[in-house]
């Protein structure tokens, strides 16, 4: 489950970043609206399995209410889903 999560957060992370890095400034910069479709539909999938695995992941295990917070609150700032991979999910950030 935690290697899905990673991935998870990695893959949510890079949509978002698409999303307003490319998407964005193709739609209101350039009016091409297609992209942004595209992008916005792959972000919103993403964006809520992230959010459901990480219910899961803290569950099993057993990290707390602060911590869910603390994930949840990085997948709203562009770059946060890095942070936590690293920080908090990345094999040596677990053994420590």
């Amino acid at each position: 489950m935690l290697k899905t999560f990673r991935l998870i957060a990695i893959l949510e992370g890079i949509s978002y970043l698409l999303l307003f890095g490319v998407g964005m400034p193709l739609k209101y910069m350039a009016g091409i609206k297609e992209p942004n479709i595209y992008i916005g539909n792959a972000h919103g999938v993403l964006f809520i399995a992230y959010a459901i695995i990480a219910v899961l992941v803290c569950r099993q295990q057993n990290w707390g209410i602060k911590r869910y917070a603390i994930l949840f609150i990085a997948s709203l700032l562009p770059f946060g889903t890095f942070y936590i991979e690293e920080k908090y999910l990345s094999p040596k950030a677990l053994k420590a």
